[in-house]
């Protein structure tokens, strides 16, 4: 993935973005940094760093096993900001299911800073 462009659209190289949290041990510096990454984390199947940046207190509700069956039955497309603030993000990702049909995920996170790390505390969806 070297001189891949970034799954999240930002038209960086994928080591410039979201490789530097996924692959680097980087700390995402903001809220959407870390949603941006977390899409990545999708795109690659990294279900441990999903669950590493998922708030402690929420992680019960998550299975490893879950996540990546959902990362990998998906071909992922594109994601769409849609608004941010400090500690919220509203995005869109567009994604092909498992049966080649396309499909939008659409939520509005919330991100809680803590120990000087950013963690995902949860979302609302349509």
């Amino acid at each position: 993935m070297e001189n891949k462009k970034c799954f999240c659209d930002t038209g960086l190289l994928f080591k410039d973005c979201c490789g530097l949290y996924l692959e680097n041990n980087q700390k995402a510096p903001t809220a959407l940094a870390l949603m941006r990454s977390r899409y990545s984390s999708y795109a690659t199947h990294n279900a441990d760093y999903l669950l590493e940046t998922t708030y402690v207190s929420e992680r019960k509700y998550y299975s490893k096993a879950e996540i990546l069956k959902w990362a990998t039955s998906n071909k992922w497309q594109k994601l769409e900001i849609l608004s941010f603030t400090d500690t919220t993000v509203e995005f869109k990702a567009y994604f092909l299911d498992s049966n080649h049909q396309p499909q939008v995920h659409y939520e509005f996170s919330t991100f809680k800073f803590e120990n000087n790390a950013w963690y995902y505390l949860d979302g609302k969806f349509e």
